[in-house]
């Protein structure tokens, strides 16, 4: 039996986003072979691996009306090609510049797949179906994270990270042949004219419902990426004294605790409010941190095994704001209304990953480049704070019985 073509969409957009899951992530892994090969200091390495997450904000407006205006077959594809040049100047890369240029490049490459996922899901899966198709895609995708702990380590040891990132280069046009020529902007019948219509970013930022929505997005998605993507792997080797394939298993517990959130949120989301289960998860998210800040100073790595797995479950739940979004502004503007949340989260990703570096990087290091326990307890009490205060400001939704427009 042939698959349907929902079913080929949402495949090669998995396929996609497993590599741009795998590309955020990937810098925990290699910290150390990138600081003893480049002689990175902690703010240049927090500075170089946040351009991902930068870049990807930046270009996220203008992706939104590019997605609404030109369909995601178009948009997604083209983007992509900047990642594979990225990650091929990354991979040859001999010095902060030439890897920064490289991260920023991979950035903006990859900025078009999840929002373009979740444009061609809102004309494919429609209204019921897009909050459990976006977290499955989440879901499915977070396996490139989970490629990029263990199993990076140990291609790392094996090849060295210079020819996974060539490699990767082929990986990425290949995705992008495979976008172009197999996805449809739309069902048969149903065309792209006349869907740009519908209002403008304006009346985005005027709604206070998308200030609240954007800001737990902010918290969510940028703490979890700049601990998943970088911090988390320095952590563990400067407070425990991990091996890289240690390091490796501890963020595969985070990464598999983020695979069962996705699921579980998009299983569960048309059974209950959207708002209240996302308000839950920012609760349960702010614990995790705390578990962290008292791992730092205790040094004990049962904390962050019980911790780890909870940080990624809860911030997994992080798919239901662009459902949440998508329920308050009319199709139409689907893609400037997820964009421009994203740019939060992804925005939110890029600073706090910087600001971790400069907070981290205020201490002083040992002969090793180790830095002590307490830059990281701050570093995450600083975190735990903002989460709470995202979780706070969001949580008037979850009073409302019927929480979008």
């Amino acid at each position: 039996m042939r698959p349907s073509r929902r079913t080929v969409i949402f495949g090669v957009f998995c396929a996609a986003y497993f590599l741009s899951q795998f590309y955020r992530s990937a810098n925990a892994v290699i910290s150390r072979d990138l600081v003893r090969d480049i002689s990175l200091d902690a703010g240049q390495l927090g500075l170089m691996t946040s351009l991902f997450y930068l870049s990807f904000a930046a270009v996220q407006l203008p992706l939104g009306a590019a997605l609404d205006r030109h369909g995601a077959r178009r948009v997604t594809p083209a983007l992509m090609l900047a990642a594979a040049l990225g990650s091929l100047i990354f991979a040859s890369g001999h010095g902060f510049v030439q890897l920064a240029a490289g991260r920023a490049l991979i950035g903006v490459g990859m900025a078009g797949v999840y929002m373009g996922a979740l444009k061609a899901f809102s004309r494919w899966f429609g209204l019921r179906g897009f909050a459990v198709a976006s977290s499955y895609l989440v879901g499915l995708g977070a396996v490139g994270a989970l490629a990029a702990a263990t199993p990076l380590a140990w291609l790392t040891q094996a090849v060295g990270w210079r020819a996974v990132f060539y490699w990767g280069t082929v990986a990425v046009v290949v995705s992008a042949a495979s976008l172009f020529m197999w996805t449809q902007d739309a069902p048969p019948g149903s065309t792209m004219k006349g869907s740009y219509g519908g209002g403008s970013l304006g009346l985005i930022f005027r709604d206070l419902r998308f200030w609240r929505i954007a800001t737990l997005d902010f918290a969510l998605v940028g703490t979890f990426l700049s601990v998943q993507g970088l911090w988390g792997g320095p952590f563990l080797f400067d407070v425990f004294g991990l091996s890289r394939v240690q390091v490796g298993d501890v963020l595969v517990g985070l990464s598999i605790g983020a695979f069962a959130g996705y699921f579980a949120g998009g299983t569960v989301s048309q059974r209950y409010s959207k708002a209240r289960m996302l308000v839950a998860a920012a609760a349960l998210f702010t614990v995790s941190q705390v578990l962290m800040v008292a791992a730092a100073w205790t040094g004990r790595t049962s904390l962050v095994h019980v911790a780890f797995p909870i940080f990624g479950f809860a911030a997994a739940f992080n798919p239901l704001l662009m459902a949440h979004v998508r329920e308050v502004f009319p199709t139409a503007m689907t893609g400037r209304a997820v964009t421009a949340v994203n740019l939060f989260g992804m925005g939110g990703a890029g600073l706090t990953q910087w600001f971790m570096g400069l907070i981290i990087g205020a201490f002083a290091h040992d002969s090793l480049g180790h830095y002590p326990p307490e830059a990281y307890a701050t570093t995450f009490a600083v975190s735990t704070l903002v989460s709470l205060g995202a979780m706070i400001f969001y949580a008037p939704l979850a009073r409302r019985r019927r929480v979008v427009a």
